[in-house]
């Protein structure tokens, strides 16, 4: 009878696991599509100087155009590290919860 409830424990354990790591994957999957829409939003600014600069007359108001670019030039960088990262984490994850999800599954091997 130990045994059995020892069992029964390991899987409550294991769905807990499970439970947990499905939470971070949706949590993390998020910070994904929220990290892809503010390098979208920051190229989106970028075209947007870039018209404008065509239409500028003074070095100060290029200058300062430039200055956005470049700052939001790093903002996407950063976004594509932060996606790579994510990414990296999310792999991570998912083996984690495969391999809980096939810890949780009854075997049968012992039924003969």
């Amino acid at each position: 009878m130990k045994w059995i409830r020892g069992v029964g424990m390991a899987i409550s354990f294991t769905k807990t696991i499970v439970i947990q790591l499905t939470k971070e994957i949706a949590d993390l999957e998020s910070k994904q599509v929220n990290a892809k829409k503010k390098k979208e939003q920051a190229q989106a600014k970028i075209n947007q100087i870039q018209r404008d600069m065509k239409l500028s007359q003074s070095h100060s108001d290029l200058s300062s155009k430039m200055s956005r670019v470049n700052k939001l030039n790093e903002e996407i960088k950063t976004c594509d590290r932060l996606q790579r990262d994510i990414a990296k984490e999310l792999v991570a994850k998912k083996a984690a919860l495969k391999l809980n999800l096939a810890k949780a599954t009854p075997q049968d091997e012992s039924s003969s």
